[in-house]
């Protein structure tokens, strides 16, 4: 697939161009492309998926802090899909049903995430994620040197504690999902379609 991979230079992106090339994808200018990959800047994905999907080209978007919602409406009009993960890491992702799972059974729940700090969102999108399928547990944020993107949400009952952990040491991490949302990005329907649990099945 011919794609167009917004922020190349970033830590994500600098990650995704030799592992999307190994796979078999050309990376080419946007006027090109038949999907766009963007991971930029929360000031820059609105103006670089919204070119996109005026072209007609889907989109498969990771940038953090983004609110995907606002280019619902354009991508349906032009027939495309626009896909958005708060977090590209299947392991993430499993840990998030994990937790909605237990929390059938085990209600009282904190999320603790920890970042590097330099992440410009907080709390992240996967934790405001994990909140939501828990019914609103506190979040708690981390930002410290030398971490890359770490959740647990514990889970207290009595005289237990219940931890489920996902760890993703470095952005080699995303690669798999970003590879299967571009893998599905032909079949989605028109329109927003969120996380990556929608890919998995």
């Amino acid at each position: 697939m011919k794609v167009a991979l917004n922020g190349r230079g970033g830590k994500v992106g600098s990650v995704l161009a030799p592992a999307l090339e190994a796979a078999g994808h050309d990376l080419v200018e946007l006027d090109d492309a038949e999907a766009v990959v963007d991971f930029t800047a929360p000031e820059a994905v609105e103006a670089n998926v919204k070119a996109a999907l005026e072209r007609g080209i889907p989109c498969v978007v990771g940038t953090t802090g983004w609110e995907s919602s606002g280019l619902a409406g354009l991508a349906e009009e032009k027939g495309v899909a626009l896909f958005y993960a708060p977090n590209f890491a299947i392991g993430a992702v499993l840990m998030m049903r994990f937790a909605a799972d237990a929390a059938r059974h085990l209600p009282r729940a904190e999320i603790v995430e920890l970042h590097g700090e330099a992440k410009k969102d907080a709390p992240s999108g996967t934790a405001r994620a994990t909140a939501e399928r828990l019914g609103g547990a506190e979040i708690n944020s981390v930002r410290l040197p030398g971490l890359v993107a770490h959740q647990e949400v514990l889970f207290g009952g009595d005289g237990q504690l219940l931890t489920i952990r996902h760890d993703a040491f470095n952005r080699e991490a995303y690669v798999p999902g970003v590879l299967l949302a571009l893998e599905k990005l032909p079949s989605l329907p028109p329109g927003l379609t969120v996380g990556l649990e929608e890919l998995l099945g």
